[in-house]
């Protein structure tokens, strides 16, 4: 089975998280926390640096590692390192994705979350 390595950013701000909505691809319309794959010679936070800036045109601050999800897709096996990141500035721009809004904990349940960030989801409820 094919394998991915990603990382992603749980980025929060005033109590509330940052999902964002795949525009593309056969997950579309999902929610996810936005990050990408992990290009060769990059650290993950290197990595999750540079696809935020892909995705979204904006600058984050990497704060601390909160877990690694592995889930197995019908076409490939998923490993996602997740960390709690912040925006070092409030404009951003979807380049990428449909949608984007800002969550409360009482809100994470109000979207369709991919599979593989469904488990991060309850982690943080927890939290």
């Amino acid at each position: 089975m094919k394998q991915i390595e990603v990382v992603a950013a749980i980025i929060r701000r005033e109590g509330c998280l940052f999902a964002t909505q795949r525009g593309y691809g056969e997950w579309k319309d999902w929610w996810e926390f936005p990050g990408g794959k992990i290009e060769a010679g990059e650290t993950p936070e290197e990595a999750l640096r540079r696809e935020i800036r892909e995705e979204l045109s904006t600058e984050i601050s990497v704060d601390e590692f909160f877990c690694t999800v592995d889930y197995d897709y019908p076409d490939f096996h998923l490993t996602m390192h997740c960390y709690l990141c912040s925006l070092l500035t409030d404009a951003f721009h979807l380049n990428e994705h449909e949608a984007a809004r800002w969550l409360s904990r009482d809100e994470l349940d109000t979207v369709q979350w991919l599979p593989a960030d469904e488990s991060i989801i309850e982690r943080l409820k927890k939290k």
